[in-house]
This record gives structure tokens, sequence and C-alpha cells, in this order.
């Protein structure tokens, strides 16, 4: 049983997300810490910081993970009767994951539950997100009984928002050719070789894709699977990659798609550029309408997921 001094004292509500440079200045240190000791050539860091130009010059994933960060803890502190205090980590860049552990130490927190910003677990993804907190605590000698979300990826808020951007998406077209489009649900590629190692990434997504398609009223030809983003580096990544699969869509003769990422819930990079302008260059090349509903950002139906899944984490600490 939890003694009283730890049911009156804050409860640490840590958001972590991945984390984006906030001015062009910023992207050979940003892409360091990403590339982790890999070399960053001349003509990489030109392209990355050329996307970022393309849309507004900085990632705006920081401004939207603060936004979800409010409106989650709006909703969670009204859930729960214990007072909570909400930080915020970013794995690749400021505010960094491990000074979040620190000021959280700094604060006298000694209960806490994290959550990434990612509804799909992976080693390659929510694990390492899970080691900075430790690496944080390590550092700082200090100790905090955390509480993990791992994963979310089948809650009926998340699922029931996404199925109703690709309605969204598909009743941008004309009424009469509803029936003609086709959805492309996608996420972050990972390198191949997760799939060797067990890894549950792959499963949940699909999993999620099945769910969000059956809450949509797809029929089964009538959406798909793709991945997007693939990092670079020399081994295989996950596919098909959005751009292929566009082509082998247009081989079918589809040339209605509207374009889901389900593995993102917010606006950044990824859907930004990686869609919005090289994935949408590729459907003006085809011949191709492409639909980009928006992203989750601060949907109600997002943050009620975020908070039901903290206030499970909380109560377990209680």
């Amino acid at each position: 049983m939890t003694d009283s001094t730890h049911t009156e004292a804050p409860l640490g509500v840590l958001f972590m997300a991945y984390g984006g440079p906030e001015s062009l200045e910023d992207m050979p240190g940003y892409l360091a810490d990403i590339r982790a000791g890999r070399v960053t050539t001349q003509a990489v860091l030109d392209e990355i910081t050329n996307n970022y130009r393309q849309i507004g010059g900085k990632s705006p994933l920081p401004e939207f993970t603060r936004a979800q960060v409010e409106a989650t803890m709006q909703e969670l502190q009204a859930r729960v009767q214990r007072p909570l205090k909400a930080y915020i980590g970013m794995r690749h860049w400021n505010p960094w994951i491990e000074d979040a552990v620190r000021e959280m130490l700094d604060d006298g927190i000694t209960q806490a539950v994290a959550i990434v910003l990612a509804p799909h677990y992976s080693s390659m993804s929510v694990a390492k997100y899970q080691k900075k907190i430790k690496a944080g605590l390590s550092m700082n000698h200090g100790h905090i009984d955390f509480e993990f979300v791992n994963e979310y990826h089948t809650e009926s808020g998340y699922v029931t928002a996404l199925a109703n951007r690709v309605r969204e998406g598909i009743a941008a077209f004309p009424e009469g050719e509803r029936d003609d489009v086709h959805v492309i649900l996608s996420a972050h590629s990972l390198p191949v070789r997760i799939l060797r190692e067990g890894d549950p990434y792959a499963d949940q997504l699909h999993e999620s894709a099945r769910l969000i398609a059956a809450a949509a009223d797809l029929r089964d030809d009538q959406w798909s699977w793709s991945y997007q983003s693939a990092g670079r580096s020399p081994e295989p990544w996950l596919g098909p990659q959005l751009d292929e699969h566009m082509h082998d869509l247009s081989g079918k003769g589809i040339k209605k798609v509207v374009s889901v990422p389900v593995g993102f819930v917010s606006d950044h990079v990824e859907i930004l550029f990686d869609i919005d302008i090289a994935a949408q260059e590729t459907a003006a090349e085809l011949g191709m309408t492409l639909v980009r509903p928006p992203a989750l950002n601060t949907d109600p139906l997002f943050i009620g997921t975020l908070a039901s899944v903290l206030e499970r984490k909380v109560a377990a600490l209680s």
C-alpha cells in the first residue's frame, strides 16, 4: 500500500516525443543526435534542411506536443483526485528526456507515469524512450517509481478518431466518385531486422489498420497498407514505401487516394513534407488526386485516449 506522503505529493506525468528543430540553424546538431555518431554528409544536411525550409523552416512538433500535453492534463486532472504535474521530454532535441527527469527529481517527484506520443511499441522507438528515462535517473543518482504506457494502438478513441479522418478524406471527393477512392494507411518504416527479432511493431500497426478500416466501413479492396519515411541507412527497411505503393496502385487504375498516417499523432515533417509535398508530387506525376486529412493533433477523441490510458496508470500507483 502507498503511504500518505506519496498520496499527498504531486504525481509526475512525463510526456515524450521525438523532438524537432525549432530553426534551420538547429539542423546540424539535431541530425547529429539522430545519427548517433554516423557522419552527416553535406548532401544529407542540405536535403533535410531544404525539406524543413519547405514546411516553414522549423518543426511544428514541439508546439503540437505542448498543446497535446495541456489538453490531456486538463482532462486527466479532472478525472483523478491526486495532484499531477506534467513534464515534457524529447528524445532527440530540447527539452531532453534526461533533463525532464532531472527536473522531476529536483521537484521531489517520487512516482510518475510516462507515455510516448506514439501509439505502437517497438524496441527501436518506445523502448528507447524508456531507456532515456533510466539514463536520466542514473545520471542524476535518483529514483522515481515509473509506470510506463507501452502502447495504445487499439484504444477506441484513437481508432475512431482515425476512422473519422478516413471518412473526412473520402468526403472530399464528389459523392458519385467516393466508391472509387482508395485509402492508404501508413506509418514510419523501421529496419526489416525487427521482424527477425520478434518486435511487435508491424503486427500492432496492422492491427490498428484493420480496426480503423472496419470502423470506417471500408471494403477490403478499398484500403491498403504502406510504410513511409524510411531512414538513410544501407540495411533494408520495411515496405512497400509510400512512393512505390502509389505507383503500384496507379498501375491498377486507382487514381483517387486518401492518405491517412496512423503512426504519427501530430503534424510534423514526416507528414508535412513526406506526404503533403513529396507524395503529392508523385500523385501529380501519376495523374492521381491525393487527399490527406488533418493529423490527430488535439482531436478530443485522441486527447481522451491519452487521458484514459494515463488514468489507468495513475490508478496503478495510487
